[in-house]
């Protein structure tokens, strides 16, 4: 659903959205603009959030894989 809004937006900003889209699209334009930002965001947080999984285990883990290396057998 749609629902009609007002924003303010900066001078160069909407100079710059009108040279590229006509006047029927420009809603359309910042509306992909706020889903794609809203991705990224998303994307961020899920990647800040699995790097605190692994920082969180990393010391473990490493002790983990030097146990392991010790039982190499050397050639």
């Amino acid at each position: 659903m749609k629902v009609k809004t007002s924003i303010s937006l900066s001078s160069d900003i909407l100079e710059k959205i009108q040279r590229i889209t006509s006047e029927g699209t420009r809603s359309e334009f910042i509306e992909k603009a706020i889903w794609y930002y809203l991705d990224i965001l998303q994307r961020d947080t899920r990647n800040k959030r699995d790097l605190d999984i692994i920082n969180e285990s990393a010391s473990r883990l490493n002790n983990e894989a030097n146990d392991i290396l010790g039982f190499q057998v050397q050639l």
